[in-house]
C-alpha cells in the first residue's frame, strides 16, 4: 500500500475517529486515501484552529487528537495552536505535508522547515524521509504525545515519500531507549508525604491542569474528602472540585478568591498536585517565608521550578495519589482539620455584583446566571482576557470542566476548542466565552459548526475594546492608549445571520435572562452578545 493509505491505517489503529484540518497540495495524496475510510474530516476556515480543535478534542477525550495541514503557510499558521497545546501539557499528533524529499531545502514553493520552526514547543518532531519509517514512527508519536507529560509530536510527510509503496505492519507496542516516563513515585518520598500530612494542621490541596490530564480528578476528591483537606485550583484545575463543596475554596492567583489566596498564605502543608505555579498563581504565594511544600508532578523539570519543594515526587498523579490514599487507608482514625476549614469559612464572604442601568449588563452577574441553567455535565471554554477572567471567578462547576488557553494565553482559542470538545463529546453542553476582540479572530470558524452540525453556544462580552491590553495601558502608560479601540467591528448579530445561525443581544438584566434561556434551549450554533460597559475594569 501508499504511505499515504498506511497512515490512515495508522490513524485508524489509534482509534481515531476525527481529524481537524485544512488540506492543500502537498498533503493531498493522504487526503486521497482519508476519503476512503470512515474517519470524519472537519473542515477548519484557518490552520490554527484545526489545532485548538484538536485540543479542545484531546483534553475531554484524554487522548492525543490530530490535526492536518499542508507545507509552508499551512504548516507554519499551526505553530501558535502547537505552542498552546505544549504549554498546556495537550496531547496531539499533528500531520504536514511538504515539498518531495529532494526539494528540501532549495526554498521551492511553499516549502518551510516546519520541524525546525516547531522545535521549541513539541514533545518531538519528526520528518519522514524513508517510508518503511511509517508505522513505527506513527506509533512512537502517538505514544509519546500521550504519556508522561502530554504534549504535542509533529510528523512532517513529504510528498513523494506519501505516494511511494511500502509492505505494512502496525507495530503493537513501542520501545524508546531514551524515553522512559516515570510512573510510580519513588516510595521513601511516598512516606515523607504522608508525615507532612500527619503533622499539619492547617493542610491545603492545590489542584492543578494535571489532575485532568493525569486522571486523577476522583482519587485528588477522595484523597480531600477521607483527610478533610481544604482544596484550591488553579485556573486550569477548575472543576477538579465541585463548586459547591464544604472543602473546595476557589481559584489562586492574581485574579483569586480572598479565601483562596488567605489558604495559600496560611497554610503549613500544600499538596500541589499537577500544578506548574505559574506567574499568575505564585503571586498567592509571594509572602510565604516557610510551609512543606509537596510537589508531585510527572515533569520532573516543573517541580521546584517556581517555587522550592520539600517533598518532590515524581509520577503519573493517578498512580502516586493511589499510592498515597493505600497509605491514608490503613490510618487508625480519619484525620480531621475541622477549626482550619472554619477559619477558611470565615473567608468566603463574597459582595454580590453591581446591576448595571439598562443599555448594558454586569459581566459577573450574568456568568453567575449563566450558572444557573448549565447542566451540571458542561464544559466552557473561555478565551483569554477580561472575559477569561470574568469566567473562571464567577463559573460554578459541578461535574463539568473549565477548559482555556492558560499557559500561552493565546486570543481565539475558545470557539475551535468548543468545536473540538462538543465533537469529543456530543452529549454535553459546550459553551464558548469570548470578548469582542478574540472572537474577531475565531469568528470564521462558524462556519466549521454550521458545516458540521456542531452544536456550540457562543457568547461574546461586547464592550467595544481589548479590555485587558487597556488596562496595563491605563495603569501602567499613564493612560496613553494605542491600539485598544475595537471601533470598526461588525454588527455581530448580522454576522450571526449572515452564517444562518440564531443569536440574541442582550443589553439589560432581563434580556441577558431572556438570552440565556433561548440559548439554553436552541438544538443548534447560537450566539449570544453580551453588551457590558466599555469601561469595566477586571477587579474582581
Amino acid at each position: 500500500m501508499t504511505v499515504a493509505r498506511a497512515m490512515t491505517e495508522c490513524l485508524r489503529a489509534e482509534g481515531i475517529t476525527d481529524v481537524f484540518g485544512y488540506p492543500g497540495a502537498a498533503i493531498c495524496p493522504f487526503y486521497d486515501e482519508l476519503y476512503e475510510t470512515d474517519i470524519r474530516h472537519h473542515l477548519v476556515r484557518h490552520e490554527v484552529n484545526a489545532g485548538h480543535a484538536a485540543s479542545g478534542y484531546a483534553r475531554v477525550t484524554g487522548k492525543p487528537a490530530v490535526c492536518v495541514a499542508t507545507s509552508g503557510p499551512g504548516a507554519l499558521n499551526l505553530i501558535t495552536a502547537i505552542a498552546t497545546a505544549y504549554m498546556d501539557s495537550v496531547p496531539m499528533v499533528i500531520i504536514t505535508g511538504q515539498v518531495n524529499s529532494d526539494q528540501i531545502g532549495r526554498d521551492v514553493f511553499q516549502e518551510a522547515d516546519i520541524t525546525g520552526s516547531a522545535e521549541p514547543f513539541v514533545k518531538h518532531s519528526y520528518l519522514l524521509k524513508k517510508p518503511e519509517d511509517t508505522a513505527e514512527v506513527f506509533k512512537r508519536a502517538f505514544y509519546i504525545a500521550g504519556t508522561g507529560r502530554r504534549g504535542p509530536v509533529l510528523i512532517d510527510v513529504p510528498f513523494d515519500v506519501q505516494k511511494a509503496e511500502i509492505d505494512f505492519e502496525y507495530p503493537e507496542t513501542v520501545d524508546i531507549r531514551s524515553y522512559r516516563p516515570s510512573t510510580k513515585g519513588n516510595g521513601y518520598q511516598i512516606k515523607r508525604a504522608i508525615t507532612a500530612l500527619r503533622e499539619a494542621k492547617k493542610p491545603l490541596i492545590c489542584a492543578g491542569g494535571g489532575l485532568f490530564t493525569g486522571n486523577g480528578v476522583a482519587l485528588m476528591r477522595e484523597f480531600a474528602e477521607k483527610n478533610d483537606i481544604p482544596v484550591v485550583s488553579t485556573m486550569m484545575g477548575l472543576g477538579a472540585m465541585p463548586s459547591d463543596s464544604p472543602l473546595y475554596f476557589g481559584m489562586i492567583g492574581m485574579h483569586g478568591k480572598k479565601a483562596a489566596n488567605f489558604a495559600v498564605n496560611n497554610c503549613d502543608a500544600l499538596f500541589l498536585l499537577g500544578a506548574r505555579v505559574g506567574d499568575r498563581a505564585m503571586s498567592a504565594m509571594e509572602s510565604r517565608k516557610s510551609f512543606t511544600v509537596v510537589h508531585i508532578d510527572i515533569d520532573p523539570a516543573e517541580i521546584g521550578k517556581n517555587i522550592e519543594a520539600n517533598v518532590p515526587i515524581v509520577g503519573d498523579i493517578s498512580l502516586v495519589l493511589e499510592q498515597l490514599l493505600e497509605q491514608v487507608n490503613s490510618f487508625e482514625a480519619p484525620l480531621s482539620h475541622k477549626d482550619w476549614r472554619g477559619e477558611l469559612d470565615g473567608m468566603r464572604f463574597e459582595t454580590d455584583p453591581e446591576p448595571e442601568p439598562d443599555g448594558h449588563v454586569n459581566p459577573k452577574w450574568f456568568i453567575r446566571m449563566l450558572n444557573k441553567k448549565l447542566p451540571e455535565r458542561s464544559i466552557v471554554v473561555a478565551d483569554v482576557g477580561q472575559n477569561q477572567i470574568w469566567t473562571a471567578a464567577n463559573i460554578s462547576l459541578k461535574d463539568g470542566r473549565f477548559l482555556t488557553s492558560g499557559g500561552m494565553g493565546t486570543m481565539g482559542y475558545s470557539v475551535p476548542a468548543a468545536i473540538g470538545a462538543k465533537t469529543a463529546d456530543p452529549t454535553l453542553e459546550v459553551v464558548a466565552v469570548c470578548g469582542d476582540g478574540s472572537f474577531q479572530m475565531e469568528m470564521n470558524e462558524i462556519a466549521t459548526a454550521v458545516q458540521d452540525g456542531i452544536n456550540i453556544k457562543m457568547i461574546v462580552i461586547r464592550n467595544h475594546c481589548r479590555g485587558m491590553v487597556r488596562a496595563v495601558q491605563e495603569g501602567e502608560s499613564g493612560n496613553r492608549l494605542l491600539g485598544v479601540a475595537l471601533n470598526g467591528s461588525p454588527d455581530f448579530i448580522k454576522i450571526a445571520a449572515a452564517y444562518g445561525i440564531e443569536s440574541a443581544r442582550a443589553d439589560s438584566e432581563q434580556s441577558a435572562l431572556d438570552g440565556i434561556e433561548r440559548m439554553m434551549k436552541s438544538d443548534k450554533p447560537f450566539l449570544l452578545e453580551v453588551v457590558v460597559p466599555d469601561l469595566e475594569k477586571t477587579i474582581l
